[in-house]
C-alpha cells in the first residue's frame, strides 16, 4: 500500500502519467478529490524542487497604457472606457534603480513589461536591449514581456542576455475569442515558438476567473503541457477586475479552483516553476499556503503588478516565514 492510499483510501480515479496529455486526462485530474490531487502534486513537486523554497521576482511596467490590443481584462487597453494614463518608455537608469531595489528586497529576477502589441525595431527596441544588459549586470535574471516578436527581435533579445520571455496564452483556444479579438491564439503560439527557437526560456500561463469553464481551464493547461518545449515558468493569475474593462463585474472564481489549477499544472509540468501571480492581494494567507502546497513555488515581490496592486514585501516575507518556508536567495 503506497502512502497516498494509506492516507486517503483507494484511488478509483488515479491518473497515470503519459507521454502526451489529452484534454480528457487533464479534466480527470481536475476532477480528482482535492486531498488526492494535492498528494499527487506534492509528490511531483518534491521530485524536482525544495517544497519549502519560494522564488521571488519583481515586475516593473516599463511602458504603461495606450495599448492597441483589446484584452478584456486589461486596463491598459485603449479600447476600454477608463484606460490607465499613458506613461512612455522608462529610461535606463530608472529601470536599473528598480532592479537594485528588487534585488535588495530578495528578488532574483526582474520582469519588465511594456503595453505594446509588438515593439518597433529602432531606437525604442535598442533601449529595451540596453535594459536587458543593464539588469543582467546587476546580477539579476532578466525577463521581458513586449507583445509579439519577429525572429530578428527574438535573436537580438537572446544576444543581449535575456533569460525569460513572458507571453501568456491567457485561456483555452475555445474561449480565447471571448477575451481578445485583436490577436489570434496562433499569433501567441508563433511568438512562443520564435522565442524558443532563439534559445530564450519561456514564461507562459494564464488568467483564471474570466468567466471560463473548468473545461477551458483544462484546455489552457493542455496547451501549455503540449508545447513543443515545456515552458520553464508558468504564472497562474487570478483575475483582478479593473474598472472600465468588460470584465469589471466578473463573478469571483471559487478559491479551490485556483488550488486545483495549480496542482494540475504541477502534475503536468513537474519541473516547471509555477508562480502564484496577480490576485494575491485578495487571497488569505491560508489560501496562499494551499497554493504552495499544490505546487506553486514563485511569487512577485513589490506593491504593484503593472497596474494591479500586490501585497507589500514585508507582508510577504512575514507570511512565508510563518509557513516555515524561505525565499530562494540565489539565482
Amino acid at each position: 500500500m503506497d502512502t497516498a492510499t494509506a492516507c486517503f483510501g483507494t484511488h478509483p480515479k488515479r491518473i497515470e502519467k503519459t507521454e502526451s496529455d489529452t484534454k480528457r486526462r487533464v479534466l480527470d485530474l481536475f476532477d480528482l478529490p482535492l486531498p488526492d490531487l494535492l498528494v499527487s502534486a506534492q509528490k511531483a513537486h518534491r521530485e524536482h524542487f525544495d517544497a519549502c523554497e519560494i522564488r521571488a521576482s519583481t515586475l516593473v511596467s516599463i511602458k504603461t497604457g495606450a495599448c492597441t490590443e483589446d484584452c478584456a481584462y486589461c486596463a491598459q487597453s485603449s479600447h476600454h472606457q477608463e484606460p490607465v494614463p499613458y506613461q512612455p518608455l522608462m529610461g535606463l537608469e530608472e529601470v536599473l534603480e528598480a532592479g537594485r531595489k528588487a534585488k535588495a528586497a530578495g528578488a532574483t529576477r526582474l520582469c519588465m513589461g511594456a503595453a505594446w502589441r509588438s515593439p518597433r525595431t529602432g531606437p525604442q527596441f535598442d533601449a529595451v536591449l540596453d535594459m536587458v544588459r543593464g539588469v543582467k549586470a546587476l546580477g539579476l535574471e532578466a525577463c521581458m514581456t513586449l507583445g509579439m516578436l519577429d525572429d530578428h527581435q527574438a535573436r537580438q533579445l537572446k544576444d543581449a542576455g535575456l533569460d525569460f520571455y513572458n507571453h501568456n496564452l491567457d485561456t483555452s483556444p475555445e474561449y480565447y475569442a471571448k477575451i481578445i479579438t485583436t490577436r489570434t491564439y496562433q499569433d501567441r503560439l508563433d511568438t512562443i515558438r520564435r522565442v524558443q527557437e532563439a534559445g530564450i526560456r519561456v514564461c507562459s500561463g494564464g488568467i483564471l476567473g474570466m468567466g471560463e469553464s473548468r473545461e477551458d481551464r483544462a484546455g489552457l493547461l493542455h496547451e501549455l503541457a503540449n508545447l513543443p518545449i515545456a515552458p520553464e515558468s508558468v504564472p497562474i493569475n487570478k483575475l483582478m477586475p479593473m474598472a472600465g474593462t468588460p470584465l469589471s463585474d466578473a463573478a469571483p472564481l471559487d478559491d479551490m479552483e485556483i488550488v486545483r489549477a495549480i496542482a494540475v499544472t504541477r502534475i503536468l509540468l513537474p519541473a516547471t516553476q509555477i508562480r502564484l501571480s496577480a490576485g494575491r492581494s485578495g487571497m488569505s494567507h491560508a489560501l496562499q499556503l494551499l497554493c504552495f502546497l499544490a505546487g506553486a513555488n514563485g511569487i512577485f515581490l513589490g506593491d504593484q503588478l503593472l497596474t494591479a496592486e500586490n501585497p507589500s514585501g514585508n507582508e510577504d516575507k512575514a507570511m512565508i516565514e510563518s509557513f516555515g518556508m524561505a525565499l530562494r536567495a540565489e539565482n
